[in-house]
């Protein structure tokens, strides 16, 4: 009798475990086109069964290699390492990226359980001597191994790996480590949703129109629908993008303009979701971390695999742009103020009052305002355009695909082909704000591309996810010339994703240097002005006439607008973070101030004292960018460089693009990126393209 009764627990135990996995979308193989997961069937409860099977998993992986009585090789060690960790691989991916653009309360339990066993998790493979023994014997003879270009760099990648992640510190010192890891994970963590939850927490209701005067009538339309959404009646503003940007922009009513900009400024600063302390906390642990590695500051441990090194190299870069773009921004805030005088603003401007009157003022010289071009924007006909450069540019070509599963109706998913109708990539397109989405824009993957073992080519499925003002009841969704730059943007972003042609998922698609990752989605946004671009998508509509050459001129003479003081904006955020990641000492006092400090150079409007934006600053303080910010400008220079080569041979020239794609987009991180850009453009590039595209140098 108890034989039988241990045996039908064993049956139900198994029949149960046969269920769980049944009704897990980790656990079983996918049946949706191309393998994309079945986000139809995926439940928050999968998560962290999933996780928890994934690491046990690749600790079986990782014990195999260590246990392998064969003397260490190229393909037992390296190879193998690289391949391990599928699973986690899989889960890690879907969750992180859905954490960004589908995340809930549910989620955010999630993510505070497991943050704290992946973090340990990557330190018990990180720190694993015996592992790192294994991976150092083949580092050592690698001069002996003859490597191809690829090998090399994954050998090289995976020693270094090991270095900076801490296999050659002390017991003690290990031992460090993982708690600061641990320490560091946590409160990037409570950062993150730190600022998800103020921006969501905000909210002023307006029930007199007069106090909305200026504002286009979409925005009146959306505003309205929000306040509806929330049983409410009147217009329902917020501090994501699609309301706070507008409103900056067109709000006759300075009061309001002030009271948004400071709503906006003032995010995290104190009360519940304050982040002063969680600021204090990473920059401090990251801190920590660099002087484990020997080195005095985080920006000197970050920068030993960027293109720019050396923290020197950043602020040179930084130092170079403040000094060519002071004078220009001078003149700009001299004219702005001048300006606003002749409209009636007999006060200084204030932050509050530069998009207001940038707005008139380009329509003044330039008989140009986002509301004329906004028609010929439609959500619709820019899917076209861009779709339609990645076709002429590389023979990628795009189809929506029903059949494959969306973790949100407002998601597409598109089968990506060549021009010979092989199969390239899925990518998902994800466009409007919703209250689990962060604010901004970016591109992640689902699956990166590789190849198996038997060398069939695995390839990625790719998203970009983006905050765009969604249609009304009487218009489509309409977009500004901005957010067609930021679409072309992340779409730069995915084709750098879906075109990779790697061999080892860890060195392919985006996984270059963080300095380098940005040429490609940035060299993208230099189609938006050109005449030959917009002739073949953008038309107006309702009326279905193609935008007038007129118009597209007078983007073209405007696109320099203010050039000055967007360069020296952008570089303010770099400056900021170099700030807080060249401390050498444990930081305590006001990061608002090292903000402040460190941003004055490229400061033109008055500070306004209790505001500052580190505290919302996801790029550094959970977001990847951490030392790095200044990776924006650092590309520019190389985009400008590499699209005036193509101007040079026509902006739709197929032998310019096919190198472009065959020497930087496909090759991943193989080789060092200057050695790639170089065989792309025959030479290194400078600031000199750059001045020239904004007209600062002739």
């Amino acid at each position: 009798m108890k034989k039988v009764s241990i045996l039908l627990t064993v049956i139900l135990a198994l029949t149960m475990c046969c269920k769980q996995t049944e009704q897990n979308p980790f656990f079983v193989e996918s049946t949706a086109p191309h393998g994309t997961f079945r986000f139809d069937q995926l439940k928050n409860e999968h998560f962290k069964p999933a996780f928890d099977r994934a690491m046990a998993e690749h600790k079986a992986e990782i014990e195999a290699i260590i246990n392998n009585p064969e003397a260490p090789t190229f393909e037992n060690t390296i190879v193998a390492l690289e391949r391990s960790g599928s699973l986690f691989n899989h889960v890690a991916s879907v969750f992180f990226a859905l954490d960004g653009a589908e995340s809930n309360e549910e989620m955010a339990q999630v993510m505070m359980e497991v943050m704290p066993l992946i973090t340990n998790h990557s330190n018990e493979i990180n720190l694993n001597e015996k592992l790192f023994e294994r991976v150092k014997a083949v580092y050592e003879t690698r001069e002996t191994l003859n490597l191809n270009t690829e090998e090399s760099m994954l050998l090289e990648n995976t020693f270094k790996g090991f270095a900076d992640n801490g296999a050659n510190l002390s017991a003690e010192d290990k031992e460090t480590y993982k708690q600061l890891s641990e320490k560091l994970s946590l409160a990037t963590m409570r950062f993150k949703q730190n600022s998800l939850n103020e921006t969501n927490a905000y909210s002023r209701l307006v029930t007199d129109s007069t106090e909305l005067a200026g504002m286009p009538a979409y925005f009146m339309e959306m505003t309205a629908a929000n306040a509806k959404a929330a049983g409410k009646e009147g217009w329902l503003l917020d501090l994501k993008a699609t309301c706070y940007s507008p409103l900056l922009t067109f709000a006759d009513n300075r009061a309001l303009r002030e009271e948004i900009w400071r709503a906006f400024s003032t995010q995290c600063l104190d009360g519940e979701f304050s982040n002063i302390e969680n600021i204090k906390e990473i920059i401090n642990t990251r801190l920590a971390i660099a002087n484990l590695f020997g080195c005095k500051t985080y920006a000197e441990y970050a920068l030993k695999n960027r293109m720019a090194e050396k923290t020197e190299n950043v602020e040179n870069l930084l130092n170079a742009l403040i000094e060519a773009y002071t004078p220009v921004t001078q003149a700009e805030v001299k004219e702005m103020q001048e300006f606003a005088k002749s409209q009636g603003a007999d006060f200084e401007l204030m932050p509050w009052d530069w998009s207001y009157y940038a707005e008139k003022l380009q329509a003044a010289k330039f008989d140009l305002n986002e509301e004329m071009t906004k028609p010929y924007f439609e959500l619709e006909s820019v899917k076209k355009g861009v779709f339609g450069l990645a076709t002429k540019l590389y023979g990628l070509n795009f189809t929506k695909n029903t059949e494959i599963p969306v973790y949100h109706p407002e998601v597409d998913a598109y089968e990506v082909t060549d021009e010979n109708g092989n199969y390239v990539a899925v990518l998902y397109t994800d466009f409007h704000p919703r209250a689990g989405k962060r604010a901004g824009a970016w591109m992640t993957e689902y699956k990166g591309q590789w190849r198996n073992a038997d060398g069939t080519d695995s390839r990625p499925h790719i998203t970009i996810v983006m905050n765009f003002t969604r249609a009304t009841e009487s218009t489509p969704a309409l977009l500004t010339f901005d957010e067609v730059e930021t679409f072309l943007h992340e779409f730069g972003h995915a084709i750098h994703g879906m075109v990779s042609n790697c061999t080892y998922l860890s060195i392919s698609g985006t996984n270059v240097y963080r300095d380098f990752v940005e040429l490609p989605s940035q060299i993208m946004e230099n189609w938006a002005t050109e005449k030959e671009f917009l002739d073949g998508w953008a038309r107006h509509y309702q009326t279905g006439e193609a935008i007038p050459a007129e118009l597209i001129q007078k983007l073209v003479d405007a696109s320099n607008f203010n050039c000055g003081y967007a360069c020296l904006r952008q570089v303010s955020f770099g400056l900021q973070d170099m700030a807080f990641h060249t401390i050498t000492e444990p930081f305590n006092g006001d990061p608002c101030e090292v903000e402040r400090t460190a941003t004055a150079p490229t400061n033109f409007l008055p500070n306004v004292e209790g505001t500052g934006r580190c505290t919302t600053f996801n790029h550094i303080f959970s977001g990847g960018y951490a030392a790095g910010y200044y990776s924006y400008k650092w590309a520019e220079q190389l985009d400008a460089d590499a699209f005036a080569y193509f101007k040079q041979n026509g902006i739709f020239d197929r032998t310019t693009a096919k190198s472009f794609l065959d020497n930087v987009l496909s090759r991943g991180g193989t080789e060092h990126p200057m050695t790639l850009y170089k065989r792309f453009r025959g030479q290194e590039p400078t600031i000199d393209a750059m001045l020239e595209r904004n007209g600062i140098k002739r």
